[in-house]
């Protein structure tokens, strides 16, 4: 067979590209993004870090549940205060469409910067298109619109600098870094694992070159990252996050799943498999970062993606073949490259360029608004970003996903499940408690299907003191005193909303459908078994039991 055209290459790495941007560009659906930009949008308006929080008031409420609780409060409202002006301006000028493409963009550049440091080390053309595409693979639950996004790829910067001698571009670079996303430390790692190697290069007899550029330009960078709001902290603040209640409880601060087998433990794995295989040949910066990251990794699931770094560039490193692929396996590449964004295109995954309206509350900020609803208000977790983006300066939040309030977030799980602790306050004494006088939320955790069960507790004829104002398949606004303009639905109403809002959410992402198991547990619960076993059997149509 003859010789693959020069022109394959070239639409190989652009197919490469198409399909890793196709990857990133879901519909804007992170319940963080709609705080993140009602604070680019604070920042450029007051000239100021929105300290104290003028978001939310139940902030500074209660005592401190443990020690540093303060500090990561204030840490959480200022280390990405550069990254969220940068979205802000992304969104007024060019909408939801040009948030899409920036988050793409910027993860496929991570990607696109791994690929370049595996063809930088390995030379191979292929290799460093399967690293950048395995990547990719491995940091497919990073395409939400947040700061971290600029931590990914500044990391993959700082490696690749690092492996380019290219070593005064650091201090610039971190003293940006520090002041866009907290997760600038992780560039101290890497900093230390080059010169760890370069030490042990030199007492191997042959000190790298350039190594004194390397030391002076790593300690101007460590030194210029403390230019930001919070200085050297962050690695106490690493320290409280592992002690906070509240964090403890979030998914993605959880343990990661080993099983089923997924890109990031297929990484994991086989690329630790394949150090020890050529240990001899290893290079001991990469021990470092293989073992420095992945024991970052398995410690949270927000940590994954740095696998998503070093475990292709160690599989291109040390990969053992070295001949060059047929022109068979070329145009086998280009066209399952081809076939990848074509699946994903036609399939509407792909380009999303809008954001995930379905998920969250916008009918309910829209009645809360037009009739002047005063607050205070309680709203679930999921919801308070979205509230804050529309209600802001009109209503402040209960909580949002800031995670500001240990009490707080305690607080607001007994009132939305309807629960208490053995001899403590009922969700009816919490309500009192902060004055509560409009209640706005959704049906369920959805993530693990739990109903909330407040919501259902107000549905219920024989109570009197909130009444039902508002329900559509996002959200319920309940009031204690609604206007005289505001004719309230009947209370009953609020358990066919629980189930509009599940069906509504199965609808748009099927890979959520627990909601129908809970929906069919609450009936069950309150004695309603026909409805029981119609949500049953739609639960076990989904696969679940």
């Amino acid at each position: 067979m003859p010789a693959a055209p020069p022109w394959l290459r070239p639409v190989i790495l652009l197919l490469a590209a198409l399909l890793v941007m196709a990857w990133f560009s879901p519909e804007v659906g992170d319940s963080d993004t709609w705080w993140h930009l009602k604070t680019g949008q604070f920042l450029l308006a007051r000239h100021a870090l929105p300290v104290p929080d003028p978001f939310a008031f139940t902030t500074y409420t209660g005592k401190p549940a443990y020690a540093g609780e303060e500090a990561v409060r204030r840490f959480n409202l200022t280390h990405e205060w550069l990254a969220q002006i940068l979205l802000y301006l992304v969104w007024r000028a060019t909408g939801f469409a040009g948030l899409v493409l920036f988050r793409a963009l910027l993860l496929a550049a991570f990607c696109g910067v791994v690929g370049w440091i595996a063809w930088f080390r390995s030379g191979g053309f292929y290799r460093s298109v399967a690293a950048a595409v395995a990547a990719a693979s491995a940091s497919h639950f990073f395409a939400t619109d947040r700061p971290y996004l600029l931590t990914f790829l500044f990391l993959a910067v700082t490696v690749a600098l690092l492996e380019a001698r290219r070593y005064w571009f650091l201090p610039p670079l971190f003293l940006v870094w520090a002041n866009l996303h907290g997760g600038f430390f992780a560039g101290w790692l890497v900093l230390a694992a080059y010169g760890a190697d370069s030490l042990y290069q030199r007492w191997r007899g042959r000190p790298a070159p350039g190594e004194r550029g390397l030391w002076i330009a790593a300690g101007l960078a460590v030194l210029l990252s403390g230019v930001n709001p919070n200085g050297f902290r962050v690695l106490s603040i690493m320290f409280y996050y592992r002690h906070s209640p509240m964090q403890s409880t979030l998914w993605e601060w959880q343990y990661p799943n080993p099983w089923p087998p997924s890109p990031f433990s297929v990484l994991l794995v086989a690329a630790g498999a394949l150090l020890l295989w050529k240990r001899r040949q290893v290079r001991p910066v990469d021990w470092l970062l293989y073992l420095g990251f992945g024991a970052l990794s398995v410690m949270a699931v927000r940590n994954t993606i740095l696998v998503a770094l070093v475990g292709p560039l160690m599989l291109a490193t040390y990969w053992p073949w070295k001949k060059a692929l047929p022109p068979a396996a070329e145009w086998l590449a280009a066209a399952a490259l081809l076939a990848g964004n074509l699946l994903l295109i036609a399939g509407g995954h792909a380009f999303q360029l809008r954001a995930a309206d379905w998920k969250y509350p916008s009918g309910a900020a829209d009645f809360l608004l037009a009739h002047h609803i005063p607050g205070p208000l309680f709203n679930t977790y999921e919801l308070g970003g979205y509230l804050i983006w529309r209600l802001w300066p009109a209503q402040k939040v209960f909580i949002d996903g800031r995670a500001l309030n240990e009490t707080v977030y305690q607080d607001c799980q007994r009132i939305a499940f309807n629960a208490s602790a053995e001899g403590g306050p009922t969700a009816a004494d919490l309500l009192r408690k902060y004055g509560i006088q409009a209640i706005v939320m959704d049906g369920f955790e959805y993530t693990n299907g739990s109903p909330y069960l407040l919501p259902a507790a107000l549905s219920d004829p024989a109570q009197t003191e909130w009444k039902l104002v508002y329900r559509d398949s996002q959200a319920l606004v309940f009031l204690r005193h609604p206007p005289p303009e505001v004719q309230p639905l009947p209370n009953l109403e609020g358990l066919a909303a629980m189930e509009t809002q599940c069906a509504n959410y199965v609808q748009h992402d099927p890979s959520r459908p627990r909601c129908t198991l809970g929906l069919a547990d609450l009936f069950q619960r309150i004695g309603d078994l026909p409805r029981a076993a119609r949500w049953r059997a739609q639960a076990q149509a989904l696969g679940l039991r």
